[in-house]
């Protein structure tokens, strides 16, 4: 499925009840489909360009951040996000792909949760090999394979076996090579965490910095507060780390209230014959189930849509859409905890100058 993309406006009279009546539908860049066509809506608010902006300025050769975090409340639409900036890295390079064909500057992949005991190494490699479009060979020379250039016969190495975990990572090392990819987005890094006893944490991080180090490019992880304890596991991890914290629409910031209004004004543009200029006065109402969270709107107005094709009329669809008070107490409770204990790590200090007095007449 295509992503459709919007570019939020402040919607007019942005924290109030009233719904605007100037809309026009050249502020709407999406075609008006189904409730199914919200899935892949995309709307680009000024936290997405906020981080976007943050990752442009992190994201290059030679970079000494090797790992890139990108941590955020459940549902403030990180995934959305990390897809957006993948699909960006390559349009931007279409010109370099079209001189090369077997380029790929960026993929992106989930960490596996296979429900072991301990997180599968076998399984994250697999899946970058995946992206890779599983036709290495085809712009790999034959030696990288074990096959003899001469007799074109298939040699396998007596140091190595072919599906040993060494073996695979070695094929990882030279598909990122060949495919001269620069990004490697992880999403849903937490589960590197959750896999891992705390003993092995550093390790698995270390075998990730590696792979980045050892193939020239950068790996973006994504995913809950929990990735903010990997900075305090070792010094050189935290040196060669950058944590990015992509926060929700808060309800106390007026500024957040006229952007969070503004992200429903655009899904109300995107359906306009469905919602028929209705949805704005529960502009306060949503924001205070969402917590905020534009990827957790998109599910409660998605299913609100669905509702309202079967039928039901808007305050009942909405109504019966919303999370359930024990799924925002949960979340809630999970938000306040992590914003506690990131954001006064992710304080920076630059030290006032201390400028020496000038010298009168020779003398200091």
């Amino acid at each position: 499925m295509t992503d459709t993309a919007i570019h939020c406006k402040e919607a007019p009279g942005a924290g109030t009840s009233t719904h605007p009546q100037d809309k026009s539908p050249a502020d709407v860049a999406c075609k008006d489909g189904g409730a199914a066509s919200l899935v892949s809506l995309r709307i680009k608010h000024s936290r997405v360009a906020t981080i976007m902006a943050e990752i442009d300025a992190l994201i290059y050769r030679g970079s000494q951040d090797s790992l890139i975090e990108i941590c955020g409340p459940t549902g403030v639409g990180k995934s959305a996000l990390v897809r957006h900036m993948v699909d960006t890295i390559v349009a931007n390079a279409q010109a370099a792909m079209q001189a090369d064909a077997g380029l790929i500057p960026a993929i992106y992949i989930e960490a596996p949760s296979s429900g072991e005991h301990e997180f599968s190494w076998r399984l994250f490699y697999s899946r970058i090999l995946d992206q890779l479009d599983g036709d290495v060979a085809d712009v790999l020379p034959p030696s990288s394979y074990g096959i003899d250039t001469q007799s074109g016969r298939m040699v396998r190495s007596a140091r190595m076996a072919s599906g040993s975990l060494a073996a695979l990572r070695t094929a990882v090392e030279r598909a990122l090579d060949a495919r001269g990819t620069r990004v490697v987005v992880v999403d849903e890094a937490a589960h590197i965490i959750h896999q891992t006893s705390p003993k092995k944490l550093e390790v698995q991080l270390n075998t990730l910095k590696s792979l980045a180090n050892r193939c020239n490019m950068q790996m973006v992880l994504v995913g809950s507060y929990d990735l903010y304890q990997l900075m305090s596991l070792s010094a050189q991890l935290a040196r060669r780390s950058h944590v990015l914290h992509f926060g929700r629409y808060r309800e106390d910031r007026p500024e957040d209230v006229r952007a969070f209004a503004g992200c429903v004004y655009a899904f109300e543009g995107a359906l306009p014959h469905l919602w028929a200029g209705e949805l704005m006065p529960y502009a306060q109402a949503l924001h205070e189930n969402t917590l905020g969270c534009v990827g957790t709107l998109n599910a409660v107005l998605t299913r609100t849509a669905r509702r309202m094709e079967l039928g039901a009329l808007l305050p009942d669809a909405l109504h019966r859409s919303l999370l359930a008070e024990v799924q925002r107490q949960q979340i809630l409770e999970e938000t306040y905890t992590g914003e506690a204990a990131i954001n006064p790590g992710l304080t920076r200090t630059l030290p006032k100058l201390v400028r020496k007095p000038r010298a009168i007449g020779g003398l200091a």
